[in-house]
């Protein structure tokens, strides 16, 4: 009985170590796979095209394809819950922009908790927006602007790409710190809102300058201001929205990439690394810079600060959402 036990507890032992070392030795070896990078939203979007980018260096950082996989659904949220529930070993990643941050707030019944169900890698891109007005709408400045809207209040109308987008946020934002009740104006996306705002069909529309900064530089849209802290070295000419007076105020379409919750921490050190090379890539840099998007700085290209911006943009979007009573089922 006493062989029998000793000899229980050594094959156990022995068991165990066997298992601590195949899992050290799987992490020493990662990858030795291809990894799938999943986008929540249709190729040849504005996030995939990001995905895409830096896939093929991010690949050759870790000697193994990086393959963008396209789910998409609900938001972004489809994709979410789907990498969440995925095995936590790095093979399966998440890259979404801001909805990360808004989907707590705008949808009653979420299937996952961007706080809790994801590693975090760290942050990819953000694009700048800008505030837009049909050419002939009669402000010439902002000052006009902000007095002009105080004067016709819901008359004036401000288009968006539909519930929950980033120009429809970024209207709410800006009605809100404006102290203004605006008519707002849903589509189906970005491209019929901006159809609209260039027909003259709409008054205002907050977009992205990888689809503005051409017709502001032709002429055919009026320009107030952009949503970041610092003027665009694209539209060096046009002052910000903080520095004109709404104070603070900033809404880039940041991404982010995450892991499964409880990726070791080893895997996601080298994915961290990988996508840092990803991000100083001269024809990634050129290509951005192209579309007058930023890197962010070395220090929010890691996990802690993918996640200490991802926790502050959640304080920051969840009141604005719910003073509006928006919500998706």
């Amino acid at each position: 009985m006493k062989f029998e036990l000793k000899s229980f507890f050594q094959t156990s032992a022995a068991m165990a170590c066997l298992a601590a070392s195949s899992l050290a030795f799987s992490q020493d070896v990662f990858p030795n796979k291809t990894i799938s990078l999943v986008v929540p939203f249709a190729a040849g979007g504005p996030t995939d095209v990001v995905a895409r980018m830096i896939a093929i260096p991010m690949g050759k950082a870790l000697g193994q394809t990086v393959l963008v996989e396209n789910a998409v659904g609900a938001g972004g949220t489809i994709a979410a819950a789907k990498v969440a529930r995925a095995a936590p070993t790095g093979y399966t990643l998440f890259l979404h922009h801001m909805g990360m941050s808004t989907a707590p707030a705008l949808y009653k019944k979420l299937s996952f908790d961007p706080l809790k169900d994801f590693e975090y890698i760290g942050q990819v891109v953000d694009v700048p927006m800008t505030l837009l007005a049909r050419k002939d709408f009669p402000p010439t400045t902002f000052t006009e602007l902000q007095a002009y809207l105080k004067a016709n209040g819901n008359k004036v109308s401000l288009a968006n790409a539909g519930l929950g987008a980033v120009s429809h946020l970024c209207g709410l934002l800006f009605m809100s710190q404006m102290g203004v009740e605006l008519n707002t104006i849903p589509y189906s996306g970005t491209g019929p809102a901006m159809n609209a705002l260039l027909g003259g069909q709409v008054d205002l529309l907050c977009d992205q300058t990888t689809q503005t900064v051409p017709l502001i530089k032709d002429g055919r849209v009026k320009i107030y201001g952009v949503t970041t802290l610092n003027r665009l070295s694209a539209l060096p000419n046009v002052p910000t929205l903080s520095e004109q007076g709404l104070k603070g105020f900033e809404v880039k379409v940041w991404h982010g990439m995450y892991a499964p919750k409880g990726t070791p921490a080893p895997v996601l050190d080298k994915l961290t690394a990988a996508l840092r090379v990803a991000m100083q890539d001269p024809m990634v840099k050129q290509r951005l810079a192209d579309l007058s998007s930023d890197i962010p700085p070395l220090d929010k290209i890691s996990a802690t600060g993918l996640k200490t911006h991802l926790e502050a943009e959640i304080i920051k979007w969840s009141p604005v959402i719910k003073k509006a009573g928006i919500y998706a089922d």
